[in-house]
């Protein structure tokens, strides 16, 4: 039989996973990383199984952000993304990988330092992804598509887990028609994030047998919005020798806030009419934040915020951020799944599998009315104490993540250089 080079897309919205078909045999390790006796006498424990997750997940969030803070910061860039999703769809690969190639996407999602299954993981997503999408009240939609060839028959049991753990959409299409099938991820993935990312799939590999995409779409009203009268031109400053003029949002209102002391940084929380909140995080110096930041800090700072008036600026923007992750995951040691020792084959027996590229795009809107994001949300701030009301200037580079205040869960992350670009 003619072996044909094939790829599987990941699109992390976004976020996908090409799968391809190649003329290697992949490596030569059979089944999951775990021991299907093992997955047997795995009951109970599923609470801990989604906390551990969630763990997982919020640590995987501050590694990936490093990562693309470090390549940003030589091109002079605005950071945004969500860690959301690109661990969901890293997730939906596991499932149909195996060997080394499977314990490579484990480890590299921080599922290694405990005894999760595969199982595990599915069975936590499949809660946490639940749980997002009730406590949205609507603002929010979150949810995996795969789109697969039509003449690529995957495992029955691959697509039923995407589907009752991953709650995946399934399409097929005919990925030898290159325009067409991209017109039709595009058109899925601009009608799942409200126009707001159209173009996810730039151009198409013919070879490719399978798209996975995970997507997220976030469209937040404050839930005291700002007064469109007192937004005015105001200076951010990019750097010692860079200012741009920008539309400086204001208000005057009780906002929980704290100074972080060893990190040298004020948290400003604005919550919106739901359960989710932005946390805007201003340091003295970025470095100090970037390096240091963890899951922990973001616990300590909802825990000991507390509410005191000040009047905030905050600027308004509009940004959109693309990225090829396939060089962060080869970093992260995933690097079996590109190439000629990807094992792929809880997908499909059929060899040669391989993922062509892991690509995610993001954007992010703020106005007085609220803040909207097909993986994105954000804003910044400066302290200034000579008034009887503390002023807090979100008027240079900050931080930003919109995370749900019960679970802590990050969906975006990011950081503001020039709200102007």
């Amino acid at each position: 039989m003619m072996m044909m080079r094939a790829a599987v897309g990941l699109w992390v919205l976004s976020a996908v996973i090409c799968v391809g078909r190649g003329d290697h045999h992949g490596d030569h390790h059979s089944g999951h990383g775990h021991d299907k006796a093992v997955q047997d006498t795995a009951v109970d424990g599923s609470a801990n199984s989604v906390s551990q997750v969630n763990e997982a997940n919020q640590e995987f969030s501050f590694h990936l952000y490093r990562k693309l803070a470090a390549h940003a910061d030589s091109q002079g860039q605005n950071v945004f993304f969500s860690p959301s999703s690109v661990s969901t769809a890293l997730a939906m690969l596991s499932v149909g990988a195996q060997g080394d190639t499977h314990r490579q996407l484990f480890r590299g999602l921080g599922f290694n330092s405990s005894f999760l299954t595969q199982t595990d993981v599915d069975q936590a997503f499949q809660t946490l992804l639940q749980r997002a999408n009730n406590a949205s009240q609507g603002d929010a939609d979150e949810g995996t598509a795969v789109f697969v060839d039509n003449r690529f028959k995957p495992k029955p049991e691959f697509l039923q887990t995407l589907k009752q753990s991953y709650f995946t959409d399934g399409f097929n299409v005919d990925f030898t028609k290159t325009t067409e099938s991209a017109d039709t991820i595009n058109k899925y993935v601009e009608g799942k994030t409200n126009g707001k990312i159209d173009k996810l799939v730039e151009s198409l590999d013919p070879s490719t047998v399978m798209y996975l995409i995970s997507y997220i779409y976030y469209k937040g009203k404050w839930a005291t919005p700002f007064d469109p009268q007192l937004t005015q031109q105001d200076d951010f400053h990019v750097d010692e020798n860079t200012k741009v003029r920008t539309a400086m949002m204001n208000m005057e209102e009780r906002f929980h806030t704290y100074h972080d002391h060893v990190l040298n940084t004020t948290v400003l929380q604005l919550p919106f009419n739901s359960s989710y909140s932005m946390l805007l995080m201003l340091p003295d110096v970025m470095a100090t934040l970037e390096n240091a930041i963890c899951p922990n800090h973001v616990t300590k700072w909802l825990k000991w915020m507390k509410p005191k008036r000040h009047e905030v600026y905050i600027p308004k923007f509009s940004i959109k951020t693309s990225y090829n992750l396939t060089m962060c995951c080869q970093k992260w040691e995933m690097k079996d799944m590109f190439g000629d020792r990807a094992n792929l084959r809880g997908i499909s027996e059929e060899q040669g599998l391989s993922v062509s590229d892991v690509v995610h795009k993001a954007t992010l809107d703020v106005d007085e009315a609220g803040a909207t994001a097909a993986a994105a949300t954000g804003i910044g701030i400066t302290l200034m104490s000579f008034r009887h009301v503390p002023v807090l200037r979100f008027n240079r580079p900050f931080m930003v993540m919109v995370t749900e205040r019960h679970t802590e869960k990050i969906l975006f992350m990011g950081k503001i250089l020039n709200p102007t670009v």
